[in-house]
């Protein structure tokens, strides 16, 4: 709480000369991105390959430690938990973009009908030959570019946790979107002939802790679940008991199959923290954030006319990161956000950095969690 304290201070303190320096570091990491700078940060580092879990709306200390959660703390404590990680920012559509593009864009909605015309991490995997697979639960088959399964009203699937179909020259590339599959598709890739080396799962609206369908849903037995109201209520006690059950059976499928190797590593991580419905901040519990998080003016739009304006954050976040090469029972309080995976998994790969990603003011690498050579 001390450390919470501070850092909302310093938000207030420090708001308007925070805005303008967002704005000018935006403008230079986006251009030096886009001249083709690399970093050798990686320089000695291993991943053959790279999965992500992403879960939905729970903050860290609502999830790392409770009783609900029981394989997900056992992973952070096994392995290696980033007790200081932060969402980008509020809704969950702008951290999905922000994690494989570098920036949020300008955006803080959920809307479905966002497209980004920006390169992304999967115009740099293509340019370097590496292979990558994005794995969506519920997502119907051959149509990746619904925007809700199986409705607006039941969103099991919804595209704003797809960061992949809102990306234009993914969504109009058939050769690249055919990359985002049912995650029914998994095992039977990891375990052929040529498994991706990058790796994005998103569960199911019911099996990634967000919530917010009402109604039984045929071969779908974690439905309902319903959102819930407050943290640990009847509802939110089953969201988390599904994304732990979730994450357990991902991980061993990923870590039993012939795709993992020892230079491997998968990131368990929320997309932002907890809605606790405080008006002020669009209803969000938090907006604390680092690593050039947006700052927004007083009364956005996208926010609430109550917003006092400042850092908008996504809050404390679960960060996991397993590597069964790297440390064990690891806990860093380094600042990091989802520009932080990202710039891991470029610098690794020797690939461009996008976006903020070339803020190493700012934006750190993770790599303290990876093994080296």
């Amino acid at each position: 709480m001390l450390l919470k304290t501070k850092r909302a201070r310093f938000i207030a303190a420090a708001s308007a000369m925070a805005m303008t320096a967002a704005l000018t570091t935006g403008l230079m990491a986006t251009s030096a991105a886009a001249a083709g700078q690399h970093n050798h940060d990686g320089f000695g580092l291993r991943l053959d390959r790279v999965f992500i879990i992403m879960l939905e709306n729970h903050s860290e200390q609502s999830v790392i430690g409770d009783p609900n959660n029981p394989y997900i703390t056992s992973l952070a404590t096994e392995y290696g938990q980033a007790s200081n990680y932060y969402g980008v920012t509020h809704p969950s559509e702008p951290n999905y973009v922000a994690m494989i593009s570098g920036s949020t864009w300008w955006t803080n909605t959920d809307n479905p009908a966002n497209r980004f015309d920006h390169t992304n991490l999967i115009d740099e995997l293509t340019a370097a030959h590496i292979s990558w697979g994005a794995y969506m639960e519920a997502m119907p088959a051959g149509d990746q570019l619904a925007d809700y399964w199986p409705s607006s009203a039941d969103p099991l699937y919804a595209s704003k946790h797809d960061p992949f179909v809102l990306f234009s020259d993914i969504r109009d590339n058939p050769a690249e979107l055919a990359n985002v599959k049912p995650y029914t598709d998994l095992a039977g890739d990891l375990n052929g002939p040529n498994a991706p080396r990058f790796v994005y799962i998103t569960p199911d609206e019911c099996n990634d802790m967000h919530g917010g369908v009402y109604d039984a849903i045929a071969g779908y037995p974690e439905t309902p679940c319903p959102y819930n109201n407050t943290n640990d209520d009847p509802f939110d006690v089953q969201l988390k008991k599904n994304a732990d059950a979730f994450v357990h059976t991902a991980v061993t499928t990923i870590m039993s199959s012939r795709a993992w190797t020892r230079h491997s590593a998968i990131f368990v991580v929320s997309d932002e923290g907890d809605y606790t419905g405080v008006t002020a901040n669009g209803g969000w519990d938090s907006p604390a954030g680092c690593c050039d998080s947006p700052v927004l003016p007083a009364g956005d739009p996208d926010i609430n006319a109550a917003w006092p304006g400042g850092l908008y954050g996504g809050g404390l976040v679960p960060a996991i990161v397993i590597d069964p090469s790297g440390p064990r029972h690891y806990v860093s309080d380094v600042a990091y956000n989802h520009y932080s995976l990202l710039r891991t998994i470029e610098d690794a790969w020797d690939l461009p950095e996008l976006g903020f990603t070339s803020d190493h003011e700012q934006v750190q690498t993770m790599d303290e969690f990876l093994t080296r050579h």
